[in-house]
């Protein structure tokens, strides 16, 4: 999925400003896509440009900054969104994830430096899991699509801390330190 689908999609639902849909992307995607302002923004002024979204308001900022733009769909949009929508083109589930990459090479690092980053990673997938939770409810509204998206980050999150608690108690126990060799192998293999 590319951020220009996202933003398309979201424009469905109301005219947002930049900041709406990065924080909707955040709160309500995150299990599933990440985005920063410096590929929001371009993919705003480069879609502007295609005609696929224009700018329903210009107004000033209350801070004085940049003046806050308000975008809106166009029926061009809605139109290369549905194309996107039936296309058969969907590649296979990427996760990019940080603390994975991380944890592979815990093994060169301390055993309780481990255990606090993994700490952390629970608590706020702990907290993530509380505040998925709380909203499911509004999400069953929004349809099937919508509930079945957000029943799937809820379980995700489940999964997750499940994950995470058992990863723990294994590093914990010596098991990851006896296993750092063999991981070590299967990253690198002697040429």
């Amino acid at each position: 999925m590319s951020v220009k689908y996202a933003i398309l999609g979201l424009l469905h639902y109301r005219n947002m400003h930049g900041y709406e849909i990065k924080g909707h992307i955040e709160r309500h995607f995150g299990h599933m896509w990440t985005i920063n302002y410096g590929q929001l923004y371009p993919n705003l002024k480069s879609m502007q440009e295609e005609g696929l979204i224009t700018l329903a308001d210009v107004s000033p900022s209350d801070l004085g900054g940049p003046h806050k733009k308000l975008y809106a769909i166009t029926a061009n949009g809605r139109e290369a969104f549905v194309s996107w929508l039936e296309s058969e083109d969907i590649s296979p589930m990427v996760l990019r994830d940080p603390f994975l990459m991380r944890f592979i090479f815990f093994g060169f690092s301390s055993k309780e430096q481990a255990v606090k980053i993994i700490d952390h990673q629970i608590k706020m997938y702990e907290e993530q899991y509380t505040r998925r939770t709380q909203h499911l409810e509004r999400w069953r509204r929004r349809g099937p699509y919508v509930r079945l998206v957000a029943e799937l980050g809820v379980e995700f999150n489940q999964m997750y801390v499940k994950w995470l608690k058992r990863a723990r108690r294994e590093i914990l126990d010596g098991g990851a330190d006896e296993a750092k060799a063999t991981r070590m192998e299967l990253l690198l293999p002697e040429e």
